[in-house]
């Protein structure tokens, strides 16, 4: 069964930090490279970050770098998305997603339903 459930959204200050989880069925987790993606109101879906299960790689959009962190937890088949200084432009709904490859050679094949983040003060 594939499967993709995000955790661990909320409601955070400026500057603050939030943990993200995505549990990954063990089909996805061992064969897909799973990306975090976020869409915030009337702006365009933007991939953040992904980890590719092949070779532990990991990507992360520019406006990410250095303050967000993907890891994964084999122990409990979770994909995880530290993200720290958190801007006011953070604020969307989260997703993560399985693909076959991280890139844009590779669009995903599998979505969660999506977890909000909030960054305001």
């Amino acid at each position: 069964q594939v499967q993709l459930v995000e955790s661990g959204g909320g409601l955070v200050q400026p500057g603050g930090s939030l943990r993200l989880s995505c549990a990954a069925s063990a089909l996805i987790k061992d064969h897909y490279a799973v990306g975090w993606f976020r869409q915030a109101p009337g702006k365009e879906r933007e991939e953040v970050s992904c980890f590719s299960s092949t070779d532990g790689r990991t990507w992360y959009a520019d406006s990410v770098t250095g303050r967000f962190t993907i890891s994964r937890n084999n122990h409990r088949n979770t994909v995880s998305l530290q993200m720290n200084s958190l801007k006011p432009e953070d604020t969307a709904i989260y997703h993560c997603a399985a693909m076959v490859g991280c890139g844009t050679d590779y669009p995903p094949l599998y979505w969660g339903l999506g977890t909000q983040v909030t960054v305001s003060s």
